[in-house]
């Protein structure tokens, strides 16, 4: 049997990127996988349910604003009657461009913190209450490697990711009674379609992340998926509070 076999998921920021093969890879696993995104994913909802059917749908929605969030849930409720996977992927990143720290003007600071750090606050904020009631869940925010080496010229997109790690910190030890486990996955600098559409960010972190590794290479969205799939199965059962580093060993040095 699948591992993820009868489960529901909720793939913020899914239909693009690295969230895209966060979608696959969970499908494949056996889940039921609602691509919440403010793109359009209806193109990998075909492509997951032409593998795997009836596995994935797709619902535009902008993580920033509880309205919309709370819409999205109702949708995934009454499409699949529960909700048993949340990952909060959804980040502002691949558009900011590098600067120095006093370089950030205040609305752009606020809306990374809006998308990156009150977003997956308002997905926890309603989706919990049904894991809540079904005594189990599974919360897995991403993180980044970034938080924990203080990566120069990008502060907001670091300093959001570091208030993810203490949020998952503070919030497995309210949902731990309620059977829930909330844990981040930080990933180190990934390849993927998104990132590489940023000339700059390659320019000036490849090489860099390259050399600092255990493993010297590139890291590409396939090493991610093992990770996370982990985090939603019950292979991680007794895990909680924790952030899981997949980077090839950058933070290690």
């Amino acid at each position: 049997m699948s591992r993820l076999q009868g489960k529901t998921a909720i793939v913020t920021g899914g239909a693009k990127g690295i969230g895209a093969h966060y979608s696959r890879a969970l499908a494949a696993a056996g889940a039921r996988v609602m691509i919440a995104d403010i793109e359009d994913g209806a193109a990998i909802a075909a492509e997951i349910n032409g593998k795997h059917k009836d596995a994935a749908v797709s619902e535009r929605f902008d993580v920033a604003d509880e309205a919309s969030v709370k819409a999205l849930v109702a949708a995934t409720m009454q499409r699949f009657g529960r909700i048993d996977i949340l990952v909060n992927n959804a980040a502002l990143y691949a558009k900011l461009s590098p600067r120095n720290f006093n370089e950030w003007d205040a609305e752009l600071w606020d809306r990374v913190m809006a998308i990156n750090v009150r977003g997956p606050y308002f997905m926890v904020r309603h989706v919990s209450p049904h894991m809540i009631a079904q005594k189990s869940g599974k919360i897995i925010n991403i993180a980044s490697g970034a938080a924990y080496k203080g990566v120069p010229r990008m502060l907001p997109y670091v300093t959001s990711k570091g208030a993810m790690l203490a949020f998952t910190r503070a919030l497995s030890r309210e949902l731990g009674p309620h059977g829930i486990a909330v844990n981040s996955l930080s990933p180190g600098y990934i390849l993927s379609d998104t990132g590489l559409e940023n000339a700059t960010h390659v320019e000036e972190e490849r090489m860099p992340v390259r050399n600092s590794r255990a493993f010297k290479r590139d890291g590409y969205p396939e090493d991610l998926v093992g990770a996370l799939v982990f985090l939603a199965s019950s292979d991680s059962d007794f895990v909680t509070g924790q952030s899981l580093v997949v980077d090839g060993g950058s933070v290690n040095n």
